[in-house]
């Protein structure tokens, strides 16, 4: 969901995956992001975010941040866009097998769209928050194509990384979707 009023926009997302196969669920993760952007121009803005996510397979009861910084867009045309972002703030992440952690973060955001044709828009989208504790990246690329005004069909890939999770578990997980998507 994205709203804009004069210098503010506020884009707002939910995200639930879950996979099974003969009754055995192998993925399940919400995630619930915002983000809050003030126009210092037309090129630049301050940003605040914030990230929740509770994947029940990647060892960690739930991971958390809240951040802000700087964005750019470097490219804003009616065929493409390139935006930018660095900023700091603070994770926490709660372990499956003990306790929880918390560590200042350093936070990193490129975002790019690019429309192929009236009808099919190519975006990859990157995000990478990086602490002490915990390095995490996350790339989705995606490829969508608009049905009518308001429904698309995207077919998506995602890879994400966490560079230290529980023993027995893969630091790199890929995922690769075909979605239905409403625009209201």
């Amino acid at each position: 969901m994205k709203k804009t009023q004069d210098k503010w926009e506020h884009n707002a997302g939910l995200a639930f995956l879950r996979s099974t196969n003969a009754g055995v669920t192998s993925a399940e993760r919400f995630q619930l992001t915002g983000q809050s952007d003030y126009a210092i121009d037309e090129h630049s803005y301050y940003f605040g975010s914030l990230r929740y996510e509770d994947d029940k397979f990647s060892g960690f009861d739930y991971q958390s941040s809240v951040t802000g910084g700087y964005g750019r867009k470097f490219i804003d045309t009616e065929v493409a866009t390139l935006k930018g972002e660095l900023g700091i703030g603070y994770r926490q992440t709660k372990l499956e097998t003990f306790g929880s952690e918390g560590d200042a973060i350093l936070r990193a955001a490129m975002n790019y769209t690019r429309n192929l044709t009236d009808t099919t828009s190519f975006s990859n989208d990157t995000l990478v928050e990086s602490g002490s504790n915990n390095s995490f990246a996350q790339n989705i690329t995606g490829l969508s194509v608009r049905i009518n005004d308001s429904m698309a069909m995207k077919l998506g890939f995602e890879v994400r990384y966490n560079s230290e999770v529980p023993v027995g578990l893969k630091s790199t997980d890929t995922i690769t979707t075909l979605n239905l998507n409403y625009k209201f």
